[in-house]
């Protein structure tokens, strides 16, 4: 696509949703495009290579069924950062319930949806578009509503309905082209759980390629985060992913991050510092998790730049 419109386009940012359907749009505009070496070649993932997780065999299976699936857990955190979990025990209705309620706020007009537009990173509620339209040069194709779900869940008010199932969501999943969706980056925490509508455009970098990750129905994506990597030492890597836009269907996720407390100071386990071979220096210095969610997200997103600056030496 050309980076250039035929019709004058709302001058503002604006969501993408208000964007995407201006009748003077007919290509990406220039505030929303990226050069095309930054997508790199992709490749899809072959089948069965992304390990998968039965999660039922963790809280019922026999002692050597839960041990070897806890060894494939390690495996996976260690070589893809990145897996696969089924047989969750969260209701296929509920999963489409959730992101029927998420597509209710998104429809939603721009006047309504501004009562909800954050001011700060740490706001319990922001509903806002790209990541941090500040210090960007190009948006991301991308519009995002984020909540806080614990100790308090908080949610929007509008549309009816949508408290009552982020509410029941969060307690079941606790119990047990040119233009760019997402550049290139690492979660600030130690997992991301993931569901999305069925639209692909996610993409993880394994062993320096870029792969596209096929959808699958009930069940969850799980991802590695900046925290686990500092906790461990460097063992378990965040991965590296990011969300593509296409031309077919709105593509829409929802991630539930799972980190430690906001005032918590995470460093690497110190059982994880000795081993057989000797003592083993520690890779990052502690940083208390409040402080590294606001350097996170109140600079522009660049892959692990934000977890550079608490490596200590290359691991």
């Amino acid at each position: 696509m050309a980076a250039e419109t035929a019709s004058p386009l709302p001058s503002k940012i604006t969501s993408i949703k208000t964007l995407a359907e201006s009748p003077g749009l007919t290509s990406i505009p220039a505030t929303h495009a990226f050069t095309p070496d930054l997508h790199g070649q992709v490749t899809s993932v072959p089948e069965g290579s992304i390990p998968v997780i039965d999660y039922s065999l963790l809280i019922s299976g026999t002692p050597v069924q839960r041990s070897e699936i806890v060894h494939e857990l390690g495996r996976a955190c260690q070589d893809w950062g990145f897996f696969m979990v089924i047989n969750h025990g969260v209701p296929q209705k509920l999963l489409s319930s959730i992101l029927d309620g998420c597509r209710g706020f998104f429809d939603l007009e721009e006047e309504e949806k501004q009562e909800f537009k954050g001011n700060h990173v740490l706001d319990p509620i922001r509903s806002e578009t790209s990541f941090n339209v500040s210090v960007e040069k190009a948006f991301y194709w991308r519009d995002f509503l984020k909540v806080f779900v614990h100790p308090v869940l908080y949610s929007p008010t509008k549309p009816a309905g949508l408290s009552e199932i982020s509410l029941e969501y969060s307690q079941r999943v606790r119990e047990p082209e040119l233009a760019m969706g997402m550049p290139p980056h690492s979660d600030h925490g130690l997992l991301t759980l993931l569901i999305q509508n069925g639209i692909g455009g996610l993409q993880i970098q394994h062993k320096g390629k870029w792969f596209n990750v096929g959808t699958h129905s009930n069940s969850f994506l799980v991802n590695t985060g900046d925290h686990l990597e500092i906790l461990s030492n460097g063992r378990y890597k965040s991965v590296l992913h990011r969300a593509m836009v296409n031309s077919k269907g709105t593509r829409m996720s929802i991630a539930m991050a799972h980190g430690p407390s906001l005032h918590s100071v995470v460093s690497p386990a110190p059982e994880l510092l000795v081993s057989s071979e000797g003592d083993e220096p520690a890779a990052y210095i502690g940083m208390k998790y409040k402080d590294y969610l606001e350097l996170q997200q109140s600079n522009k997103l660049d892959g692990k730049s934000c977890l550079d600056r608490v490596r200590i030496s290359a691991v």
